[in-house]
């Protein structure tokens, strides 16, 4: 059924870019909203895509695109302040009013009914509830058609080397940057940076993550995070640099969530595969992001060395992890080299770390994640509660390399250079040929990664 050309007429000129808004900005329980309008290349309006956190991805019809747009621009108005009970109430009027101008013949009891469906269904959505409403959750790989970006950018902010010297406080084995040139280039400056955060916002991309190298190595971060408020920011780190004063700082700009590599709960292990005496460090850098009230996760690279991985859990839980992600290893850069591969575990072996790791979460109140594609099979992930991970390259994510070029994700950086992001427009980066057949790719949702080369074997391409 077609839409009233009241309703056409809105979306024209009001759904061209993404939408965002957050409710309970001081948490806990806050909920990032950020609507991505489609494509809009034929006479009907499609509907949109919300996506909360950064994470769920919730299609949303017609309707609920208008009613959504009206809504977050009501409470946008507010932005900066504590929204009051009576606020609130303005904020639903002003909705409604607006939406009567597009839907004149529906009364305003049921668009108030429905405006308050949408708020209750995205925080449920966000808090892990089952929703009262009947949600679609869709594929990304059956929404990458209409898809104007990927929803994450990551921006390699800080370089490996710098002025012809190590750039980074530890030398990890596993480092997927070292060795890559495009992780080595000179790096951007402030401006160029916050230049290319703004270019991602009018490129309809939602969550930006600053990575390098090691991005607490610049000393203008904090101030790039604050820039990029408008998104869903995340931080990953060795957590070195994350003093109390610091992740005060970071809360501070707003940043949504910071991932620490921690390799062991033992510190000559850990400190053997980021080859340096940093186990103190990072420890602490732990324990004040969860001081500070920072959304933390930890990741661990799985390999022959840290394979007790449920006695690092164990170590976390007691310090109040809750969130807690591992993955095999990605052979690129350093991990491309022959002692790196060495330590890299088979299929088998990760598989029952994972089984014995995700049963220790799950009765400890932890949630889990396996980040790497292509290592288990999807019944497995099925079976255990757990979400299967596929390539996202060209797809849900890309990256921005310290340069400033784009490449279809932040390990893959050799051989794959998609043209400079700030000298080039985003339209052509997006559709170039290299660009849309990785995309093909991703969307297949096939669970490979291309880089992925199997112990002692070759690569998967």
């Amino acid at each position: 059924m077609k839409n009233p050309k009241r309703v056409v007429c809105y979306i024209k000129e009001n759904l061209n870019e993404v939408k965002h808004t957050t409710l309970n900005p001081e948490g806990p329980g806050v909920v990032r909203i950020h609507m991505v309008p489609p494509k809009y290349d034929g006479p009907e309006p499609e509907g949109s895509v919300v996506i909360l956190n950064g994470q769920d991805i919730i299609p949303i019809n017609v309707s609920w695109a208008v009613l959504l747009s009206m809504l977050i621009d009501a409470i946008n108005e507010y932005h900066g302040r504590p929204i009051s009970e009576e606020d609130t109430k303005k904020i639903v009027e002003s909705t409604v009013i607006s939406a009567r101008s597009v839907y004149r013949f529906i009364p305003k009891a049921i668009i108030k009914k429905d405006i308050f469906r949408i708020m209750n269904t995205f925080k449920q959505i966000a808090y892990g509830e089952k929703p009262d409403e009947e949600i679609g959750y869709i594929n990304i790989g059956e929404y990458a058609e209409n898809m104007r970006a990927p929803h994450r950018m990551d921006l390699m902010v800080s370089a490996m080397t710098k002025d012809g010297k190590w750039h980074c406080n530890q030398n990890c084995v596993h480092c997927y940057a070292a060795g890559q040139a495009q992780a080595e280039e000179e790096e951007l400056s402030t401006q160029q940076w916050k230049e290319i955060i703004d270019k991602c916002r009018k490129a309809c991309i939602p969550q930006v993550t600053f990575t390098g190298g090691e991005p607490t190595m610049r000393e203008d971060l904090i101030e790039l995070i604050d820039h990029a408020s408008w998104f869903v920011t995340r931080l990953n780190t060795n957590g070195i640099k994350l003093t109390e004063e610091y992740c005060r700082q970071l809360f501070d700009a707003s940043l949504d969530s910071v991932q620490i590599t921690f390799y062991s709960h033992d510190r000559d292990i850990h400190n053997s595969l980021v080859g340096a005496q940093m186990y103190y460090q990072t420890l602490a850098g732990i324990k004040n992001a969860l001081a500070a009230g920072l959304n933390l996760s930890i990741n661990t690279p799985l390999c022959t060395k840290n394979r007790d991985y449920v006695k690092t859990l164990e170590f976390l839980h007691e310090l109040g992890v809750t969130y807690v992600t591992c993955s095999g290893l990605i052979t690129t850069g350093n991990a491309a080299t022959s002692e790196s591969e060495s330590l890299q575990l088979t299929n088998e072996e990760i598989r029952d770390i994972l089984k014995e790791a995700v049963d220790y979460a799950y009765a400890n109140g932890m949630e889990i994640s396996f980040t790497s594609p292509g290592w288990i099979d999807a019944e497995f992930f099925e079976e255990n509660g757990l979400s299967t991970p596929t390539c996202g390259a060209c797809l849900s994510n890309m990256a921005i390399t310290p340069g400033g070029r784009a490449v279809p994700c932040q390990s893959w950086l050799e051989g794959a250079d998609l043209g400079n992001f700030l000298e080039e427009d985003w339209e052509k980066i997006w559709y170039s040929g290299k660009c849309e057949n990785r995309r093909y790719y991703s969307a297949m949702m096939t669970g490979q990664c291309p880089l992925r080369k199997e112990k002692g074997g070759s690569y998967e391409k």
